[in-house]
């Protein structure tokens, strides 16, 4: 088996690939801190992934900011911007769907093939009830728009593929430092949880949006 963890050195992307790796499979890694691998940078992320050779039998997309040029997610309209909520769509968003535009090429073709991206409960409009946070909100929402339109289209070529949007919780890593009210699990013990999630889940559970328990979570 062979898997493809974009972020491998983050929180949640390192123990995702240490996971695997104790179940002997072969990952290949992407990370900006290693690698250079920057999904910002639209030109030079995809001649990175061109340049991988497939297929993976697991693709997990373990990259995102919870802000990028604020200390914390707006609370009110009144803070928004367009420098921040650019920013967050480029890495939440755009992002992962540079990522995803390859899976056709990437994912074994005739064999169950998982494309997984690390979606938020708080990018659920249905389960919207505090408000805030507009940037990180939005940008989730939309990433879990092109994970279900991007199902649709998979699905017609690879028969076995599952593309899902994943709720980690909330994991103890520096991307959650500042939010010290929430119950947090470890960045382990998350590893474990999504990949039990994805190794659960059928071709008819494409286009979803689960959580750490495999749950789905509502749009």
């Amino acid at each position: 088996m062979r898997a493809l963890v974009v972020g491998d050195t983050g929180g949640i992307g390192a123990a995702l690939a240490a996971r695997l790796r104790a179940q002997n499979v072969s990952v290949v890694g992407l990370s900006r801190q290693r690698d250079g691998f920057d999904v910002t940078d639209p030109a030079q992320a995809e001649a990175v992934l061109d340049a991988l050779d497939g297929p993976f039998d697991l693709i997990f997309v373990a990259t995102g900011a919870l802000v990028n040029t604020r200390v914390a997610p707006e609370k009110a309209l009144r803070e928004l911007s367009a420098e921040e909520m650019a920013a967050q769509f480029a890495v939440n968003t755009i992002g992962p769907a540079l990522v995803l535009k390859q899976a056709s090429r990437l994912l074994a073709r005739r064999e169950r093939g998982v494309f997984a991206a690390l979606s938020a409960r708080v990018g659920s409009i249905g389960d919207n009830r505090a408000g805030g946070w507009y940037s990180y909100r939005a940008s989730k929402a939309a990433l879990n728009q092109v994970i279900r339109t991007g199902a649709i289209e998979l699905a017609r070529s690879h028969k076995q593929a599952v593309c899902v949007a994943l709720h980690p919780g909330t994991v103890a890593t520096d991307f959650t430092a500042n939010y010290p009210a929430h119950k947090k699990v470890g960045a382990e013990d998350a590893a474990s949880n999504l990949l039990g999630v994805c190794d659960g889940l059928t071709p008819n559970q494409s286009g979803g949006f689960f959580d750490y328990a495999g749950l789905e979570v509502p749009w």
